[in-house]
């Protein structure tokens, strides 16, 4: 208690601001309380024993904290007495030191004289180490001779032995020297090794001989293994040897000389030699034809090979050299670098398409690397693409490319040989059907199926990009065809008798672009991959449609140019007469059917169609031309009754030809008849609206023309009907044949009056 009233009254008059903070804290907690309890009158009567009950607790509290208060400072009582005893210990000792510390100067003199005596025993060990390997430097030349003449004999095994032996002595020297100078000086190093500078030749030797058996390693297991084994074990005994010097350099900072030797890694880069020599050839070597031969061979030797690894040489190395895999690796290697080679070259489509189909198809085939003696070790994707794939894209398009260029080669000649046919003095050939025909859809078909079907052999991605660059040149094809069709039919114009079979060579051109249409649909159903033909067919079945509508609109010109004769005597007197221009009209059909008959379906049946609007429209066309104008009504009926005629003659005429009247425009020349036939005039414009709602493309200069050749229509009557004809709708309705729109009407020719006086 007397430490606690010290401490106390040593610190009683300074003033601690955190027992201020404290006792305020304190304060302000009290009254909170306080306040909380007694803030009823009635709850004063407690205050007695609060007051009691915190006075005790005031009691026990302060008692705990003098209790604490001693316990710390009895401890650091015990701390500080504790540091008094450790001082004068450290006291001592400093004078113990200081003792020995000058015992030791006065007596440093006397070990100088030790220094010779290291030098001393320096030279003993030497001498020592001398003596022990006295015998065996004597031997050395002996030993080197007959380590010669083993390796010579290719006794491998024992030759290694001895050079081991002949390695760990001069080791040994080296290392004495090392240990007894702490460092090997150049001068030494250089006797020993000098002295046993056979020993690095017999190294050598004995390197260049593994080498050679592992170059030839897959010859030896094939014959005799043993003489291989024994250079896998000579290259696993150095292997431990240098791990051991590796280790042991580490710790005593010696290594001899040679060290590491690395022959397990040469061992690898040995074989990696000897694969790759396989494919040195030059371009001039395997240049066309050639180039197959020579990766057929390639292919029947790594075969060969890998199966000899796999058999006897896995058995011949230790499973962690892992040879299989490794030769399986090398000559995936080697082969990707043989081909880069090739490919560098100018190669030819066919060199191109036997790399494509090498690399992608046979390296991968039952044939190779998928060859079921080598399945269950092979995982050929681990080792990566044999060529990437941004190579073979453009190999693949190269080849596309030349494919494309002897295709359009082999069609411009096809063309040239197709259009020189057109010329000849004969007909063209006919199938068995009767049809006209010729040469040039097989000979197209057979270009584009043989390139898809050899692109299909290579894969999806190649055929799809031939697909695309046929159907392109497909494309140009049919462009020229319609081209030498518009030059052909320009020849024809000038000299309407040549070519002689005009006719049937047009009708051929269309059989075959019907067979060349049906060939390409075929194709694409044929083939499993479609897609290719999705976007492209249409624009080519358009063009191949332009090429065929123009060989149809030659023809249609042909017989225009056969009809327009016979229309020039319509109308007129002789014309109302007899019917001996219907009657040549028929004959020109019938004899323009023969030929349509030589087409196919449905081209004979559009042939009929075209020829019979030409002869409607050119009917309707001659008599627009008003070469026969009506006097009376007797000329009308006449008129309008040889029209009649006529429309019979034409119906019966496309009916037996196989058109339905629904499919025929006849009606028309009996609509018109109508118009003439009205006697009278006053009904006109009500005949003139149901022709003009049934025809809507007829306009007012046909109506005008059509009332003159009636001859009795008043000006009251044609204006009424032009004023009618303004009122009514003049838009066309879909899928309605224009007949009016392609008949122009010829100028009226105003009177000519010459007055005799002045203008005015």
């Amino acid at each position: 208690m007397s430490a606690v009233e010290d401490f106390a009254g040593s610190r009683k008059d300074e003033k601690w601001p955190e027992l201020e903070k404290a006792e305020k804290l304190a304060r302000g907690a009290a009254l909170k309380w306080a306040s909380g309890i007694f803030y009823r009158p009635d709850q004063l009567e407690g205050l007695g024993y609060y007051r009691k009950r915190e006075t005790q607790r005031n009691n026990s509290i302060q008692s705990r904290l003098k209790s604490a208060v001693q316990s710390y400072l009895e401890g650091v009582n015990i701390g500080l007495g504790q540091l008094r005893y450790a001082l004068d210990d450290v006291r001592g000792i400093r004078h113990s030191l200081g003792e020995v510390q000058e015992e030791w100067r006065g007596k440093g003199n006397n070990f100088q004289g030790l220094e010779q005596l290291r030098e001393v025993v320096t030279e003993h060990v030497q001498l020592t180490a001398v003596v022990h390997n006295l015998p065996h430097v004597f031997s050395v030349p002996e030993i080197v001779s007959q380590t010669h003449g083993l390796i010579d004999s290719r006794q491998l095994l024992e030759a290694h032995a001895k050079l081991m032996e002949l390695e760990c002595w001069r080791d040994n020297i080296l290392y004495q020297f090392h240990r007894g100078s702490g460092t090997l000086s150049s001068e030494d190093a250089d006797t020993v090794l000098s002295y046993f500078s056979g020993v690095q030749e017999l190294s050598d030797a004995l390197a260049r001989e593994l080498w050679d058996v592992v170059g030839c390693g897959l010859t030896f297991v094939r014959k005799d293994p043993a003489l291989f084994v024994s250079a896998v074990r000579i290259i696993e005994r150095e292997e431990r040897i240098d791990s051991t010097m590796l280790e042991g350099s580490s710790q005593h900072h010696f290594l001899p000389p040679g060290r590491p030797k690395g022959w397990r890694q040469r061992f690898f880069q040995v074989i990696q030699e000897a694969i790759s020599a396989q494919f040195r050839a030059t371009q001039m070597d395997i240049k066309g034809p050639g180039l197959a031969s020579h990766l057929a061979a390639l292919q029947n030797n790594i075969m060969d090979e890998l199966c000899v690894v796999k058999h006897l040489m896995v058995q011949c190395c230790p499973p962690h050299y892992d040879i299989f895999y490794a030769f399986l690796a090398m000559y995936h290697q080697s082969i990707s670098g043989h081909l880069q080679d090739i490919i560098s070259w100018d190669l030819t489509k066919n060199e191109m398409f036997t790399v494509l189909n090498w690399t992608l198809c046979v390296y991968h085939s039952a044939e190779m690397m998928g060859h079921p003696d080598l399945c269950p070790d092979v995982d050929i994707t681990s080792l990566g693409p044999l060529l990437a794939p941004e190579v073979i894209e453009q190999l693949q398009r190269k080849y596309v490319s030349k494919v494309k260029a002897s295709m359009t080669e082999w069609m411009q000649k096809a063309l040239e040989a197709e259009s020189s046919d057109w010329h000849r003095d004969q007909e063209p050939e006919m199938d068995h059907e009767g049809f006209y025909h010729s040469t040039l859809p097989a000979i197209i078909m057979q270009i584009l199926d043989e390139n898809i079907q050899v692109a299909s052999l290579i894969g999806d991605s190649l055929q799809h990009k031939m697909i695309s660059m046929a159907v392109h040149e497909f494309d140009s094809f049919f462009c020229r065809l319609r081209e030498t069709l518009v030059e052909y039919g320009k020849e024809h114009l000038k000299i309407r008798s040549v070519p002689k079979f005009y006719v049937p060579y047009l009708l051929a051109t269309i059989n075959n672009c019907i067979a060349l249409s049906s060939s390409i649909s075929c194709l694409k159903q044929e083939r499993s991959v479609s897609s290719p033909f999705e976007k492209p067919l249409p624009s080519l079945q358009a063009t191949l449609d332009k090429t065929q509508k123009k060989a149809c609109r030659l023809l249609m010109d042909e017989l225009l140019l056969d009809m327009q004769p016979l229309f020039l005597q319509l109308p007129s007197r002789s014309w109302l007469m007899n019917s001996e221009f219907i009657d040549c009209v028929c004959q020109l059909m019938d004899h323009y059917y023969i030929y349509f008959s030589r087409a196919r379906s449905p081209m004979f049946k559009f042939l009929l169609l075209e020829s019979e609007r030409v002869v409607i429209i050119e009917y309707v066309r001659a008599l627009m031309q008003k070469r026969l104008l009506c006097r009376n009504t007797e000329e009308r009926l006449q008129f309008s009754d040889r029209m009649s005629e006529d429309a019979l003659e034409l119906t019966q005429l496309f009916l037996k030809m196989g058109l339905d009247k629904t499919e025929q425009s006849v009606e028309v020349i009996l609509a018109l008849q109508e118009l003439i036939r009205l006697k009278d005039p006053s009904l006109l414009s009500l005949e003139v609206s149901g022709f003009v709602a049934k025809y809507p493309d007829i306009s007012d200069e046909h109506i005008s023309v059509l009332l003159e050749i009636r001859g009795d229509v008043s000006k009251e009557i044609q204006n009424l009907i032009f004023e009618m004809m303004q009122q009514s709708p003049s838009s066309l309705p879909e899928n309605y044949h224009a007949i009016f729109t392609n008949i122009l009407v010829p100028a009226r020719v105003l009177p000519f009056c010459l007055r005799t006086g002045k203008c005015a």
